[in-house]
């Protein structure tokens, strides 16, 4: 069978995709990998970066011995799935994000950053530090500040800039909720139009959060998108 990738977001979890998983394993063999420093994998003690997290893509694909793997990335996991790509466009088949973030700038990424101080989240939004205690142990207070420093990166020196975006040739399908508060439809559509081979769709009434997602929606596309019967 064919190998699928799902591929969480930033400070997200592969225990998202469970709602997919036993409909998707209809069709293909599930991975699930998790990028280091998430649930129980360790922090590693250089900084987090979309660069060292395609770099651990690629080796989970090499270790594995996956050839010509599909993608489902939410948030980052999309970032970082169009990264791959294009460090090994022959072994990506197709790609199908949802959630992503493209437009990074190092302003927004430094207001993002702020809301990630584990003291405040503590306090204003206790019940979202239960779940990343419950995700990824009492280590997700170092994660926070390791992520707002990879957003912080992010915003200097994007990854996916134009050029890099009009390289993609692999086929890609874009979906993004028309509720994100993250993700603008805007910046969706100015992907959707420089990636060569891209689709794209929008969820509606959607917002980020992958667990708020109607999977009935992204089944459909994913339906459509890879000729599932």
């Amino acid at each position: 069978m064919k190998n699928l990738l799902l591929l969480h977001g930033a400070l997200g979890h592969s225990d998202i995709f469970k709602p997919y998983q036993q409909e998707l394993s209809k069709h293909f063999n599930i991975h699930t990998p998790l990028f280091s420093g998430h649930g129980n994998t360790d922090i590693s003690e250089e900084d987090i970066s979309i660069e060292k997290y395609t770099k651990e893509l690629e080796n989970y694909c090499e270790e594995e011995n996956l050839k010509d793997v599909y993608i489902f990335g939410h948030s980052m996991g999309g970032y970082v799935g169009l990264c791959y790509a294009l460090r090994k466009p022959d072994n990506v088949s197709s790609i199908l994000t949802l959630g992503t973030k493209f437009d990074w700038t190092e302003e927004q990424a430094v207001r993002e950053s702020k809301m990630l101080d584990p003291e405040t989240i503590l306090s204003k939004i206790p019940k979202y530090a239960e779940q990343l205690e419950a995700q990824h142990g009492s280590k997700w207070k170092q994660l926070l500040p390791a992520i707002a420093k990879m957003m912080i990166s992010l915003g200097k020196n994007p990854p996916l800039d134009q050029s890099s975006l009009i390289a993609i040739t692999t086929p890609v399908q874009i979906m993004v909720g028309d509720k994100d508060n993250m993700v603008t439809l805007e910046e969706s559509i100015r992907v959707y139009h420089s990636i060569p081979n891209a689709r794209l769709a929008v969820l509606p009434d959607t917002k980020h959060p992958m667990d708020k997602v109607r999977s009935t929606l992204v089944f459909d596309i994913m339906k459509d998108f890879w000729n599932l019967v």
